[in-house]
């Protein structure tokens, strides 16, 4: 068994930063992300996780953060005992935690193809004991080490240097991105992304030059493109300036329009607009500008459900524009990169089957109109949220770009529209300024956009002192929030910081946002660890503890454990256990990336019969459980579903063993302290179930309700499990005996 590769130093000095216990995590290193191991941490410190890949070789242990803020620090070593089985497991949620999509891995970092037309659109625990290690610092995250899912941004590193104004090393540009808050999570190149995602046939001819992909927080919608992220850390080493942004309002006659009729606030109600006057366009500009869009698209604006973008070439059509609605049958144009008009019904015939455009089709096709945007002339710009106009379509020839933003959500459709500006308005000929537009609502009311609002607030040095846990003077965290984008300085007799947020900075909303950029700006690695004032002593959660000690003995009796994923496919809970999807009150997942992942599981069995079927290779007999969460809609609770803690425990042999599980449910009722009586204890009774065998099925009856079933399963829920042996399984449900 090779070293783990630890995210952290064993070997820090004692005198290092130390930092406060909380969860750590095992995985295969050379597994797939979506099915990587992983194990939450209970209690002081983290479970051993061991775990084989299929086949029985010995895996490579990694340990990492999946979803771990600069601040979250870790005491727990967690040394990888001798290896298990499984077959993939997420990160186990617990009571009331809300079940999500696995996440979409660059999907915010695709290159877009152009303008609307889109980019490309657990752990066995075989009772072991838990070791603690000696203090240790938290350290970046190396390239290519696995991370929780974020926004990503794909940069030529040479085109990076150049704008930076010099060369870095690659660990010197990751130290870069961790002192700002980033993270350098892969160097590849095209080559190298063709070849994984499609083969190396199909990679063949394609670009060698080497691509730095940065993973962004999420609301740094500021960071999506090379122009932010350079300016962001050109700032940030103070090797420039924040520019100041200028909204240039025409004279009177002059400006363009955009009015908005009463027929589109009926479809999609908002719209914001603005010129881009004078900008000169490369190659690499034009696919950042179209890159950022997309990214928007998929980030704030929600698959364009919030926000749609639409950019065009100004020179190309005249003023006012009109934003309406009509019936599908009365629009009429050219969509983007096609040759002949069609009416709106056609185009979104024509998109139905396009693996980028028919994703969004769903947003207006149910409606009786659909949004449309005019020129002076009847010429179409586009029709949102779908698809542009050919007539409009901008090239690295452009001078002046019009940009409008339609959408459900006036406020994300002003923050799209300042950040689109902001970021190339650069490339103008009077750098960082933007033409205005007038828009024009049906009620006569007119507003001026972009807004580009400067706002300023103040926050007290020693608020900013006391969250972070360190003693600056007044003047230095001033300096410390200008690296990060916030034009500060002390006021009054330096009981105040004021603070400017720029158009740029949508994510400030709150004091606490400030105080996060300064402690960014000072760097986690520098606050010293101090011991709190308030003494407190924390406790595990009841049922978290009694997990755990359930799971010790149930090792001990000779059952490997698995931790697998809290979200499975409809066929796994409903048809391949013989029940009706309806019947199992299965909590959907609204967006699944995959039909793997479709509803949150409403029992462990599926999970440990997969698990199985993955290790059939594996010495005989089998006998696996799990004690996890699973999920079931509770339309009295305040989220619509409710979590309850099960346990499931399978044997799979030559023989059914239902001897094996039935003596397992006794020893789990002796820990349990519950006697087998009727009057205070437990008890089984003959039932049937459809994943059952016919009379090999039990109910179990405990604190006067019913908790669970055992028996042998059918030999049809054997089949479609791709298992060929018979199989005897128990699941009931523990939080009655908290």
């Amino acid at each position: 068994m090779t070293k783990p590769k630890l995210h952290y130093d064993e070997n820090a000095p004692q005198n290092a930063p130390k930092h406060r216990p909380c969860c750590a995590h095992l995985s295969v290193g050379s597994r797939p992300r979506r099915t990587a191991l992983t194990r939450l941490a209970r209690g002081a410190g983290c479970q051993r996780t061991p775990l084989t890949v299929r086949g029985g070789f010995p895996a490579t242990w990694q340990c990492h953060r999946r979803s771990c803020l600069p601040s979250c620090r870790c005491s727990a070593r967690c040394p990888p005992p001798p290896g298990a089985t499984e077959t993939g497991s997420p990160v186990p949620r617990e009571p009331g935690q809300a079940a999500c999509a696995p996440s979409h891995q660059g999907a915010m970092g695709r290159a877009g193809a152009s303008r609307r037309n889109g980019g490309p659109p657990s752990g066995s625990a075989a009772g072991g004991a838990v070791r603690r290690g000696p203090g240790v610092q938290w350290r970046r995250r190396g390239a290519g080490e696995r991370r929780a899912a974020m926004p990503t941004v794909s940069v030529k590193r040479d085109l990076l240097f150049q704008a930076l104004g010099r060369i870095y090393t690659d660990e010197e540009f990751n130290e870069l991105c961790f002192e700002f808050g980033l993270e350098l999570d892969e160097i590849t190149t095209e080559k190298d992304i063709i070849s994984k995602e499609k083969g190396e046939d199909r990679a063949k001819g394609a670009s060698d030059t080497v691509l730095y992909k940065i993973d962004v927080p999420a609301n740094r919608y500021d960071l999506l493109c090379l122009e932010g992220l350079v300016r962001g850390l050109q700032v940030f080493k103070e090797r420039i300036n924040l520019p100041r942004y200028e909204r240039i309002i025409p004279a009177e006659g002059e400006g363009q329009k955009l009015i908005i009729t009463e027929k589109a606030v009926q479809v999609r109600p908002h719209a914001v607009a603005a010129v881009l006057r004078n900008i000169t366009f490369t190659k690499e500009r034009y696919d950042s500008f179209i890159d950022l869009q997309e990214k928007l698209h998929q980030n704030i604006c929600r698959r364009r459900a919030l926000v749609a973008i639409g950019t065009h070439d100004l020179d190309t059509i005249s003023g006012p524009f009109t934003y309406t609605a009509k019936a599908p049958s009365e629009i009429k144009f050219k969509p983007l990169n096609q040759s002949q008009e069609y009416t709106a019904s056609q185009i979104m015939d024509l998109y139905r089957t396009d693996s980028h455009l028919r994703h969004y089709l769903h947003l207006i096709e149910n409606k009786p109109l659909y949004p449309v945007i005019y020129d002076s002339n009847g010429v179409v710009l586009s029709m949102p949220p779908i698809i542009n106009g050919e007539h409009t379509k901008i090239s690295i020839n452009t001078k002046n770009v019009f940009i409008e933003c339609t959408g459900t959500d006036i406020t994300k459709a002003k923050i799209v529209l300042d950040i689109i500006v902001t970021m190339f308005s650069e490339y103008c000929e009077k750098p960082f300024s933007v033409e205005a537009v007038e828009v024009i609502y049906p009620n006569g009311k007119t507003h001026i956009y972009p807004e580009l609002a400067y706002r300023k607030e103040k926050v007290k040095p020693e608020l900013i002192n006391k969250k972070i846990g360190i003693s600056e003077t007044p003047s230095s965290l001033a300096k410390l929030l200008t690296r990060m984008c916030l034009k500060s300085h002390v006021i009054g007799n330096g009981n105040n910081i004021e603070v400017e947020i720029p158009p740029t900075r949508a994510d400030i909303i709150h004091a606490c946002d400030i105080v996060e950029d300064a402690a960014i700006a000072y760097g986690y690695n520098n606050i010293q660890m101090a011991i709190p004032k308030t003494y407190t002593i924390a406790n595990q959660l009841p049922l978290n503890k009694l997990t755990e000690l359930l799971r010790l003995d149930l090792a001990a009796a000779g059952f490997t454990e698995a931790l697998t994923f809290a979200l499975c496919s409809q066929e796994d809970v409903a048809d391949k256990l013989g029940v009706d999807i309806s019947a199992t009150k299965a909590v959907r997942i609204a967006n699944p990336k995959t039909a793997e992942f479709q509803v949150a599981r409403t029992t462990l069995l599926p999970g440990l019969l997969k698990t199985i079927a993955a290790n059939r290779k594996m010495p005989l007999p089998l006998k696996l459980f799990e004690i996890s969460d699973v999920v079931v809609k509770d339309p009295n609770t305040d989220v619509g579903a409710r979590n309850y803690r099960h346990f499931c425990a399978v044997y799979y042999n030559k023989s059914p063993g239902f001897e094996i599980i039935h003596g397992l449910l006794d020893r789990v009722m002796q820990l349990l302290e519950v006697p087998p009586n009727k009057e205070n204890g437990y008890t089984i009774k003959a039932a049937e179930g459809s994943a059952f065998f016919p009379g090999r099925c039990a109910e179990v009856f405990a604190k006067g309700q019913s908790i669970g079933k055992l028996g042998v399963l059918h030999p049809d829920v054997i089949t479609k499990f791709e298992l060929t042996m018979p199989c005897s399984a128990l699941e009931i449900n523990i939080e009655p005996f908290v």
